[in-house]
């Protein structure tokens, strides 16, 4: 069974209790890659069986998921001399002949019949019906959660210990404390989905007064103590752990509970860690192979080594590895340069070190740079809302995002425009509020990669050292052809988009001056170019445009006082001046602007066969 493996689909077997309802079985075959429909009627492309309970007793572990389609009875009769443990059994699920309920019958968190059942509503338009507690009361599903991130899920040594005894102390909603030690997408998706019982928790877990609370919910790769309060560990990968051994070091088992055991006795959980990392050379050494039954190995050579500067660098492992470090190093190197943790600890035969990537903690500050999208406040992603509704800094490029887009920042948190500031001034204000442990959003206009600025404020980042991470935004040129109707790519007329703008007080390069990319004769989005649009003209004629070719100018595209106009080539300059349209727009060139004389796609040709669609004929 494969029913956690995301890199697979799930193999459904479709039981046909209703014969009457095949087009609902075929459906539903239709949109699950992996399955077969199952009938004890023979009919076209289904798997017959003489008895559905014989075919259950053979089959139930063969498959990753059942959907009865028919009566419950049938269904529950069928699967209950089968049904034996939930971290097991496969998911089951039961849609009524008509299909109009969709009904989670087993396994609905860890078998995932949960969300196949709001998948299954969602395709046949039906309503889903769930019955698991959490679910009910919109809670988090405690016995799955973890899995969704990569976390392990370790319930703490109390009398309460017992997972089911935590998730019903959850659900009941008893006061619950969510510490947070780490920064991911998990953590952003528990503080955004935190139900009112739940208060969230940062900085030092010392400093949480467990007395208010009747539980405790940690997402941290440390060890704390807990007292008597139930608790429940997430324990997310992200310590790396470097090993230096002597040749042959031994005995293998001993070394490697020495390595677990110092790593508990300073409170680092195992399971957070995400690889062990060593030297080139101790590849086939017997501790590193017992460690690479249960971790992911890195090894480097002693050349990368060397270059590292550690706190405990050794003239001994120098003379005999040519580097003098292998753990500490190991452990930087695997952690892209990160921060050591636990300095060199040395065994018998062993030394280990353990380091975390910069940022993971949330003892420091985040930066996120986030695309705000062409203009329109509604048209900025999900992901780059909630980044802007949690920022506790918010630095806008003034001069290109309306300051709307900003309106959505909590209450306390600072919105500042960088028009007026230069790249050093940006970083000075971001830098503040970073090492105060912060969260900053810098927003910029469109999707940020194009004609943002970003490579060189990244850099300033890389150099400091400082962590950050990239959310895109919609970007104008996208919002323009909305403005127009517009599809960039039409068979037969062009398949290529090339973005580009006239060199101004920014250069371009020679190889790619307008005229060069005008002979290509593909659609051209060029941006930046409004105050120089009789020269962009003369360059695309140059370069092989005819002046009647179709073009277009689109001033603020989703904004509320957007303007769309279509013109030619040789009205490029014309057509501005007549609109007043003097800078914050764009120029799309070429014949994709009349959409007009394409050939139909083969996409939706229904004489065109797909992975997913068998070609029909006509007679």
């Amino acid at each position: 069974m494969n029913k956690n493996n995301e890199s697979h689909p799930m193999k459904v077997a479709i039981i046909l209790i209703s014969e009457s309802s095949l087009p609902i079985a075929r459906t539903l075959s239709n949109e699950f890659p992996d399955s077969e429909i199952i009938t004890t009627t023979p009919a076209p492309d289904c798997t017959y069986v003489s008895f559905y309970e014989e075919f259950m007793a053979l089959s139930f572990h063969r498959y990753d998921a059942f959907i009865f389609i028919g009566a419950m009875g049938i269904c529950v009769r069928t699967i209950a001399p089968h049904v034996k443990d939930k971290h097991t059994d496969p998911a089951v699920i039961c849609v009524d002949s008509t299909g109009r309920y969709a009904v989670s019958v087993l396994s609905g968190h860890i078998g995932k019949a949960n969300e196949m059942t709001e998948n299954i509503a969602h395709i046949l338009g039906a309503e889903p019906v769930i019955t698991t507690q959490s679910d009910r009361t919109g809670l988090w599903a405690l016995d799955t959660l973890g899995n969704k991130f990569d976390w392990a899920a370790i319930p703490g040594e109390t009398e309460f210990g017992m997972m089911n005894n935590i998730i019903s102390l959850f659900v009941k909603k008893v006061p619950t404390a969510l510490f947070l030690e780490v920064r991911d997408q998990g953590t952003e998706y528990l503080e955004k989905t935190c139900p009112p019982h739940v208060d969230i928790h940062y900085g030092l877990f010392r400093d949480v007064d467990l007395s208010r609370y009747q539980l405790v919910i940690l997402v941290t790769p440390f060890l704390h103590n807990t007292h008597d309060t139930p608790a429940l560990f997430y324990v997310p990968k992200v310590l790396h752990v470097g090993v230096g051994l002597a040749h042959q070091a031994g005995p293998v088992h001993d070394i490697v509970e020495n390595i677990l055991g110092t790593m508990i006795n300073s409170t680092f959980m195992p399971r957070a860690v995400k690889y062990i990392a060593t030297i080139n050379e101790k590849r086939n050494e017997p501790v590193i192979k017992e460690l690479e039954r249960a971790y992911q190995i890195r090894y480097y050579s002693a050349e990368e080594l060397k270059e590292i500067s550690v706190p405990n660098p050794s003239p001994v492992v120098e003379k005999h590895m040519g580097t003098p470090s292998v753990s500490e190093a190991a452990a930087f190197l695997s952690a892209n340069g990160g921060k050591l943790l636990l300095d060199k600890q040395k065994g018998g035969n062993y030394t280990m070190a353990i380091a975390i990537e910069e940022g993971v903690l949330r003892y420091y500050g985040h930066i996120e740079i986030v695309g705000a999208g062409p203009g329109d406040p509604d048209l900025i992603s999900v992901r780059g809302r909630q980044m802007l509704e949690k920022a506790d800094l918010i630095l806008y490029a003034g001069s290109l995002v309306p300051r709307e887009l900003t309106f959505c920042a909590k209450p306390g948190a600072t919105v500042r425009s960088s028009a007026s500031m230069d790249l050093e001034e940006q970083f000075a204000l971001m830098k503040k509020f970073y090492d105060e442990g912060k969260f900053i959003v810098r927003l910029h206009t469109g999707d940020p990669c194009l004609y943002g600025a970003i490579r060189e404020q990244m850099d300033v980042l890389d150099e400091k050292k400082i962590r950050y991470d990239y959310c895109p935004g919609v970007s104008s040129f996208s919002g323009a052809a909305s403005a127009l109707n517009l599809e960039y790519t039409l068979p037969n007329v062009s398949q290529s988009v090339i973005i580009t703008r006239m060199a101004g007080r920014t250069p371009v390069p020679e190889k790619e001056e307008i005229a060069s990319f005008a002979a290509h004769q593909a659609t051209m989005v060029v941006f930046l170019s409004t105050g120089m649009l009789e020269k962009l003209s003369e360059r695309l004629i140059a370069g092989g445009y005819t002046a009647d070719t179709p073009a277009a100018i689109v001033y603020k595209a989703t904004w509320e006082d957007e303007k769309a106009f279509v013109c030619t080539v040789g009205t490029l300059a014309k057509t501005a001046a007549e609109n007043q349209i003097t800078k914050t727009a764009l120029m799309i060139i070429g014949d994709v602007v009349s959409h007009s004389h394409y050939d139909r796609s083969e996409l939706y040709n229904p004489a065109f066969t797909t992975e997913f669609r068998e070609a029909s004929t006509t007679e």
